[in-house]
């Protein structure tokens, strides 16, 4: 029911609320140590898991001995500086036990909107789930502004699961997923326990943001939002009680939580969205057996670059057309202009000596959308 066991790639939210020990306001490591058996647990049977984690500007504010609810910008900034550090320690001790190394992430809002920062967190985020660690993800609080940042870590876990592809969002909740009404306040309210599609009716059941914890700033309706942009980009998002000491098994052994089903895959959402959401900034003229191998769904090397046109940047979107001047797709550039004009046809192992550094090939077909037969993409 709950897609999770068949998921390859996994992002989990963990809210305040859970990482937060209401009693003593210290990390709940109880609870940490749990849910980190429960993450080992799937990465044992080939799964990938990213944890977005909420809860520095609490630990940071006891530190600090900011007892007022109301914390002004330069108090929520300090307070996350100084507690980021307890929480990362608190994540490492709970994998410790299970010799898993975690990995602090932190990011802005730029970092998923802004095309060369995106390929930059995702290649880090790839990289390191590669070298079987745990990247623990949150906002960075210490430099954002109102005006600049996500809000919310729901959004936050939304937007890195757009961006390393993942199959399912989990957004651990205070309550068993999404219901008809607020079962806190209703109690005729009934349990929802799929959503094909999201509607206005799915929008209005869900409410408005959470206060009753008295940590955090989500809520379910913060948590419908951030499951539109996954399933946009083909990602299901789940919405489960966290308060449970290994709230993914539970899932999987039928407890109650709500599946909000992807509106596509996340391979095509993510070809739509080069071939349709982005304006090329230049053009790239490949030979015959580049052409060919394109096609066939390779990567773009620099060996099959016959012109480079335009001025674009590391990350930017550009045409690929062959000597016959039709287009074959579009692809995100892994290197700028003027290194793309040092570099074409050249084999891979020469790039390095030529530009210093290399990225591999010059469009990956993981980042290509190509053009149906006699189209533009």
């Amino acid at each position: 029911m709950s897609s999770l066991g068949g998921a390859k790639r996994i992002v989990v939210k963990v809210g305040s609320a859970l990482v937060i020990d209401g009693e003593t306001g210290e990390a709940d490591r109880a609870w940490l140590t749990a849910f980190a058996a429960d993450v080992v647990r799937m990465r044992a049977r080939g799964q990938q898991v990213l944890v977005v984690s909420s809860g520095a500007v609490a630990l940071g504010r006891r530190r600090l001995g900011l007892t007022r609810k109301a914390l002004t910008l330069p108090e929520k900034q300090a307070a996350a500086a100084a507690g980021q550090s307890r929480l990362m320690r608190a994540w490492e001790e709970a994998f410790e036990p299970h010799a898993v190394a975690c990995a602090q992430v932190l990011m802005t809002r730029d970092d998923t909107e802004v095309r060369r920062r995106w390929l930059n967190g995702r290649a880090t985020v790839e990289t390191l789930l590669a070298l079987r660690a745990v990247p623990v993800v949150n906002e960075n609080d210490t430099v954002v502004t109102e005006e600049i940042r996500y809000g919310d870590n729901d959004r936050l876990a939304a937007r890195v699961a757009q961006m390393i592809g993942a199959d399912a969002l989990v957004l651990l909740s205070d309550v068993d997923g999404l219901y008809t009404a607020d079962p806190r306040r209703d109690p005729g309210a009934s349990h929802i326990a799929r959503v094909p599609r999201l509607t206005a009716e799915i929008e209005a059941a869900a409410g408005g943001a959470n206060s009753g914890a008295g940590v955090g700033t989500g809520g379910m309706a913060t948590k419908i939002a951030a499951a539109r942009i996954a399933s946009a980009a083909g990602c299901a998002t789940i919405i489960t009680l966290g308060r449970r000491p290994e709230p993914l098994k539970a899932v999987e052994d039928g407890q109650p939580a709500t599946v909000i089903e992807a509106a596509t895959t996340t391979a095509a959402a993510y070809k739509a969205w080069i071939a349709g959401s982005l304006a090329p900034g230049g053009a790239l003229v490949v030979d015959a057996g580049a052409a060919t191998a394109l096609r066939s769904g390779k990567s773009l090397l620099a060996a099959g670059v016959k012109a480079v046109e335009g001025g674009f940047g590391k990350g930017d979107a550009v045409t690929i057309r062959g000597e016959d001047g039709r287009e074959i797709g579009r692809g995100l550039s892994r290197y700028d202009a003027a290194d793309a004009r040092k570099i074409a046809g050249l084999r891979s192992d020469a790039i390095e000596a030529a530009i210093g550094y290399t990225a591999g090939p010059l469009i990956h077909a993981d980042d290509l959308a190509l053009a149906r037969s006699g189209e533009k993409v």
